[in-house]
């Protein structure tokens, strides 16, 4: 094998590496755990890694800035960096914006594999635990919701930010 290999075709590679290694570690916890509810420990899993997310994009948040927007944002920056096809996209209503993923490779690993249903609940799970972690800082209202979902038979997976208005 060759190690001439562009940085861009090793890094796809890369990215594919991870996937597997969370489809392997899945496996494992559920063969070494018998009895455990697999769509629980994913979701566990996704709920840590939202957590890591959230404390990381704390890092770079204007608390004054659009806030929906700099989240949305980063995790649009995150997902093309992790190889997804994400978009920023703004909403209708001011201080709306949407992430909008019209394919991703998680989805595509989870239909491979026969785990469809465990799909958008990690998704929504992880973007559950960055929101709640950034509100927790930052004593903020942020809301998202999934719009649309590959998963669920849509031609996308879009999901709407929002900073809830105090009443």
């Amino acid at each position: 094998m060759s190690s001439d290999l562009p940085v861009e075709k090793k890094f796809k590679i890369l990215t594919e590496i991870t996937r597997a290694s969370h489809f392997a570690w899945r496996q494992a916890a559920l063969e070494c755990c018998p009895g455990v509810d697999a769509q629980a420990l994913v979701n566990r899993m996704w709920d840590i890694t939202g957590v890591q997310t959230g404390t990381a994009y704390l890092k770079r948040l204007d608390p004054k800035g659009d806030l929906a927007q700099q989240v949305a944002g980063a995790i649009v920056w995150s997902s093309q960096s992790m190889g997804e096809d994400a978009h920023l996209v703004k909403g209708a209503a001011p201080g709306e914006w949407h992430v909008k993923h019209e394919g991703c490779p998680w989805h595509a690993w989870h239909d491979r594999l026969g785990l469809l249903p465990e799909d958008r609940p990690g998704c929504d799970q992880w973007f559950s635990a960055t929101v709640r972690t950034i509100n927790e800082k930052l004593g903020t209202k942020l809301r998202f919701e999934t719009v649309k979902a590959l998963p669920d038979g849509d031609d996308c997976c879009l999901r709407r930010f929002w900073v809830e208005q105090a009443k």
